[in-house]
């Protein structure tokens, strides 16, 4: 074993096995890539609860296996009298493809408008919105998106019964020159991610306290006895987590409940997306201080708060930059021999070799 508890794992081989993977189950050649560029990104920036292991579980327990993804699906746009914002019917698409195609619809709005927003109705889950929003805010933008969950697993405050999904805020800002990466604040409304817990399954670990609740609604640690999630910080959680089933309300999203599960006739069972970009020279007033162009005065700001003696503060994608950065270090992917093992299932399902640890270099960190 490594003394990090990781092995370097090559991009190609890693990149293969995900295409392999998603054609084996009738994706495109194009949803395909997408899906191998999306997981390789999730790796890179160290995402373990939204890497390709868990975009593949999610296929096979909600996707194209369970009828909650088509593959080959067309978005189609649905008309809008605004001209900065669009609005889609994913058709079931693959998340990851309608989302880099939203983010890249969305700067291109924002290229011509300032501003620039996708709605988007009948979406099969995109994962870690973080990613999407890290690329926008690496080419200069400042980026959110939010999504529902594809399956309602939150208590809301006060209450005993999931209906709220784990429901992300992802938001991104172009710090690159001020900070050398950028600043993505990425979360899930739950105290933990259900990714979270399958990896601490996966590796024997116990969830922080008050996290989650068992089937009788009481708390525990064990992630096998894990039957819904709870906000973090309580009201402010859920509030965060309410957002999202508004925001999929108003696009035409159903009831969260129905969400991946059976639905009576004429109701709806699938996720929406909200993507948003905003061009920096939109909202930039000039009255800077000292002068300063708008980067200098960011790159000001931001000494300002991480400055009087809170120097050693993480910033908001900073871990994900560290992670970039170890992996440049290793000339390849990180994963533990859990997450080998995990991916070997993979590769039998694709008739493809398993991948031997003992051929790996393992990485000391």
């Amino acid at each position: 074993m490594s003394s990090s508890g990781f092995f370097v794992v090559p991009r190609p081989l890693h990149r293969d096995l995900i295409r392999a993977a998603y054609r084996h189950r009738g994706y495109t050649a194009e949803e395909a890539e997408d899906a191998a560029r999306f997981c390789e990104m999730a790796s890179t920036h160290g995402i373990r609860t939204h890497n390709g292991i868990k975009a593949l579980h999610l296929d096979e327990h909600f996707g194209s296996k369970a009828g909650g993804c088509v593959p080959g699906a067309e978005i189609e746009e649905i008309p809008s009298r605004f001209p900065a914002s669009k609005i889609w019917n994913a058709n079931r698409k693959l998340g990851q493809s309608t989302a880099f195609a939203a983010m890249e619809e969305a700067i291109r709005l924002a290229d011509h408008y300032g501003i620039g927003q996708v709605s988007v109705d009948h979406a099969f889950h995109y994962l870690w919105g973080g990613g999407y929003v890290m690329d926008a805010a690496q080419r200069g933008y400042i980026a959110y998106t939010n999504c529902t969950a594809a399956l309602a697993e939150v208590v809301p405050f006060g209450g005993k019964f999931p209906t709220l999904g784990t429901n992300p805020h992802s938001w991104g800002f172009p710090t690159t020159e001020a900070l050398g990466y950028p600043i993505v604040i990425d979360w899930a409304t739950s105290t933990v991610a259900m990714g979270r817990v399958q990896q601490f399954k996966r590796e024997g670990k116990e969830l922080p306290p008050n996290a989650a609740v068992d089937a009788d609604g009481r708390p525990t640690t064990d992630p096998d006895k894990v039957a819904a999630l709870v906000p973090f910080g309580a009201h402010k959680g859920y509030g965060l987590a309410l957002i999202n089933e508004l925001v999929a309300g108003l696009i035409g999203g159903s009831l969260p409940t129905l969400r991946s599960r059976p639905v009576p006739e004429g109701e709806k069972r699938t996720c929406c997306f909200y993507f948003q970009v905003i061009h920096p020279d939109a909202i930039s007033g000039g009255l800077f201080a000292e002068e300063r162009t708008q980067q200098e005065n960011l790159k000001a700001v931001l000494a300002d708060v991480f400055g009087h003696g809170n120097e050693s503060c993480t910033l908001p994608g900073q871990p994900e930059a560290q992670a970039a950065a170890a992996a440049q270090k290793a000339g390849g992917l990180l994963f533990t021999a859990a997450e080998i093992g995990e991916f070997n299932a993979i590769a039998r399902e694709c008739g493809l070799p398993e991948w031997q640890v003992d051929r790996f270099a393992a990485f000391a960190g």
